[in-house]
């Protein structure tokens, strides 16, 4: 049992899968987020990427939208939002909307990364670097959005003034820590990727801290790739869709996410190699005792107050179970299960 509640949570891609439409994987997704709003999840969140036959969560603020008219309990929202692709007062008024139709369920987390290729980046916004190096100016800007004092201003998001949606900065290195830090919002770090900076940035984002009007002390969120099964080999085989999707990745051959297969010695050499291990660090793949002990320690280790799991894998059932069973998890880790 661990010494604090840790909250759980959900961040989906809308991964498609070979063989599957679009409008079937949105159809999935919003199936998982009814199954998560059922076993205590906290939060399910879409992330913006763009230009990749494996993703759909492109038109990220559309599908929160989906998601949270088809749940009634669990908040809903971006991880993230890519602030560089956007103008801050048009996602204002994206999720000021949200706010206003589903209360008090709405999250805005912001990341300042393309979610991209760099040639997708510069057809999103020709001026992408620019509004990258201006993120803290742009967060600023929608907090301001946000704000009733913005009414007097010349220009407004009249249906974004005062509604409650609360912002959270997304990292994958080191930056948007000082960041999130100095203005005393939420810090959500990208583990389930990025792996090399997530203790160096957690340290800084607490050492450095202040308080604000929305957060009193430090609270961090932690992504991790979880695929649980019943036994550990059924497990360590529906996570062949997961590394085959990687080494696709890495060697630029980029395809909707496959079936998965036995485990060969081929993959598993594969999966061995050093870069695949650094990305997929914070991966835990097994029955539920042994992702349990996997979690606990990943918990005790950095401290989080909230982990964010992340489960790409090809069927829609298995990805459900796989939540299920994480969600049992963390109910016993925290006393309750």
């Amino acid at each position: 049992m661990l010494t604090k509640q840790i909250a759980y949570s959900i961040l989906d891609l809308a991964i498609v899968s070979k063989g599957t439409t679009l409008a079937q994987t949105f159809n999935h997704s919003l199936a998982l987020a009814q199954a998560a709003d059922e076993v205590g999840y906290t939060r399910y969140w879409l992330a913006e990427h763009h230009n990749s036959e494996a993703i759909g969560s492109s038109a990220t603020s559309i599908l929160i939208g989906k998601i949270a008219e088809g749940t009634k309990r669990i908040r809903v929202g971006s991880g993230g939002i890519m602030l560089p692709n956007h103008s801050p007062l048009i996602i204002a008024e994206q999720f000021g909307t949200l706010g206003i139709l589903y209360p008090n369920r709405i999250d805005l987390g912001l990341g300042r990364a393309p979610g991209t290729d760099q040639a997708t980046a510069n057809a999103i916004r020709s001026d992408f670097y620019q509004a990258a190096m201006s993120f803290p100016t742009e967060v600023q800007k929608i907090q301001d959005y946000f704000s009733i004092k913005n009414a007097s201003e010349k220009v407004r998001a009249t249906v974004a003034e005062g509604v409650d949606v609360p912002l959270y900065i997304l990292g994958s290195s080191t930056d948007s820590a000082h960041l999130a830090a100095s203005k005393g919002l939420p810090y959500a770090f990208a583990s389930h990727f990025a792996t090399t900076h997530l203790m160096n940035a957690l340290d800084i984002y607490r050492r450095e801290f202040q308080p604000s009007e929305v957060l009193e002390k430090p609270y961090t969120l932690a992504g991790v790739n979880i695929i649980v099964a019943d036994t550990d080999e059924e497990a360590e085989r529906i996570s062949t869709s997961l590394y085959r999707m990687i080494i696709s990745l890495l060697t630029g051959k980029r395809d909707q996410m496959q079936p998965p297969i036995d485990m060969t010695e081929e993959l598993r050499e594969v999966s061995q190699h050093s870069t695949v291990q650094q990305m997929l660090k914070y991966t835990f793949i097994g029955s539920k005792d042994t992702v349990k002990r996997q979690v606990k320690h990943f918990i005790e280790t950095t401290e989080v107050d909230e982990l964010i799991a992340v489960t790409n894998i090809f069927d829609g059932k298995d990805r459900i179970k796989s939540y299920q069973l994480f969600a049992e998890i963390m109910q016993e880790l925290n006393g309750k299960g």
